[in-house]
């Protein structure tokens, strides 16, 4: 890696320390969360973020997007009969999806906030869009959910 990739990476380190800290102070004040068990499933996903992150910065995995090596090593670590993947899904357990959505919306409304100019240039047109993401993440997500529900038998 390069002087700038290791930049870059410091960058990525404090923005996932810091997002981990505040999901787990809402986990603890939203969702009435445990902070010592709060605090070590944060960490646990901070860690899984940041080799996601080291992931997309080594030659030729760069050619996929961060966001896909992240959710791939949260995947495969999850996979039952991974080794320590028990462990660590217990852990990110202790976190509440909801408390890690507090942090991050946060960094979206400071975004927008930062690019106002933008954001007013796309006037009503941002609408429909919206509307249409929204819809097609939810009608796949149901479409995937029942196939997999199907499968198991659940229904």
């Amino acid at each position: 890696m390069n002087a700038q990739n290791i930049e870059k990476l410091k960058d990525f380190l404090f923005i996932l320390l810091v997002t981990g800290f505040f999901s787990m102070i809402a986990n603890c004040i939203g969702y009435n969360g445990d902070i010592a068990a709060g605090s070590v499933g944060a960490l646990v996903l901070v860690a899984l973020a940041l080799i996601g992150v080291i992931l997309s910065m080594l030659p030729g995995f760069n050619r996929l997007p961060l966001v896909f090596w992240v959710s791939a090593v949260g995947v495969a670590v999850s996979i039952p009969g991974f080794p320590g993947g028990d462990w660590v899904v217990a852990q990110c357990n202790n976190i509440n999806l909801m408390a890690t959505t507090t942090p991050i919306l946060a960094y979206a409304g400071l975004c927008v906030g930062k690019d106002l100019e933008a954001f007013k240039k796309l006037s009503w047109r941002i609408i429909p869009v919206a509307l249409c993401v929204a819809a097609g993440t939810f009608l796949c997500a149901t479409m995937m959910a029942e196939f997999v529900l199907h499968l198991e038998g659940v229904i």
